[in-house]
């Protein structure tokens, strides 16, 4: 099963994310199957990139968002899509 999360990157203390998606089971340092885009948790609110329609295109195809990354999409304007396999 397809997840849309977030990818940890940066030091120790800036921690920022990179919005992937990739397959359930995989370790969070793993093979990602696209990059949607990325989060800068340095600033205050949160710096948040993303393509568009590379997440209507990834949902549609039946990815599931995950919990941090449905919290951030209020962030950037898009309403998450709920999936009927996931929830």
């Amino acid at each position: 099963m397809l997840v849309i999360r977030l990818k940890p990157t940066g030091r120790n203390k800036q921690i920022n994310y990179r919005i992937v998606v990739m397959e359930k089971r995989t370790k969070m340092s793993g093979r990602v199957n696209d990059d949607l885009g990325f989060c800068e948790m340095t600033y205050h609110p949160p710096k948040v990139t993303i393509n568009k329609q590379k997440l209507v295109l990834w949902q549609e195809k039946g990815a599931v968002l995950s919990e941090g990354a449905r919290k951030l999409l209020p962030v950037v304007n898009v309403s998450p899509k709920q999936s009927k396999r996931g929830e």
